[in-house]
């Protein structure tokens, strides 16, 4: 009598999500109470999108084995959408209460480093200074968005972002399908639900 082992990607998914977001919350929290001036560069930017690709692809790999090592663009597609949207709202969801509630400090400090970081990069392109006085007027009302949102900016920031997630979604989904050579042969004892 064989046993069966039902997986419910969907369930592992949003764990793993859980997982990608808490691991996203630690890198935060460690880099903003060590060097706070870190989170404004671009060495900042560019080790947390490595981490993320890094985490994305591991995650991903993680659920193909469990769907027993084969699954279609479209059975991929909807896991790992639901796991980069977990992830993403959690840590937009931290971020906000961390700004509002923790450590109301956070969106004063990110947007004085950030604007002081425009402000250099403009200086460096040789921008005059009238063009980089109203350049700078956009970047703050910008930056006041993303670091102090209102309600509904929080929501059509979280839409946004969800769009840009799918779109990655998609793109691993294409990456990470891959088909049984042999379709008529069992799944290694495994049953996948797919819900």
């Amino acid at each position: 009598m064989e046993t069966t082992t039902n997986f419910n990607l969907k369930a592992e998914a949003l764990k793993n999500g859980a997982i990608w977001g808490a691991i996203n919350i630690v890198i935060f929290l460690v880099t903003w109470y060590i060097m706070p001036s870190l989170m404004s560069s671009y060495i900042y930017a560019g080790i947390t999108i490595v981490i993320g690709i890094t985490l994305a692809v591991f995650f991903c790999i993680d659920l193909r084995k469990k769907a027993g090592g084969y699954w279609s663009f479209g059975e991929a597609l909807w896991p790992i959408f639901a796991m980069f949207l977990t992830s993403m709202a959690i840590v937009f969801v931290f971020t906000v209460l961390f700004g509002k509630f923790i450590d109301p400090s956070y969106p004063v400090k990110m947007k004085e480093l950030s604007l002081a970081k425009t402000e250099e990069t403009y200086r460096n392109m040789g921008m005059d200074e009238e063009t980089s006085a109203k350049a700078m007027e956009i970047v703050e009302e910008s930056l006041d968005k993303q670091f102090s949102p209102t309600f509904s900016q929080a929501v059509t920031g979280f839409g946004v972002a969800a769009i840009m997630y799918f779109v990655g979604a998609l793109i691993f989904a294409l990456i990470f399908k891959k088909s049984n050579s042999n379709p008529f042969t069992p799944l290694n004892d495994e049953q996948v639900e797919v819900q």
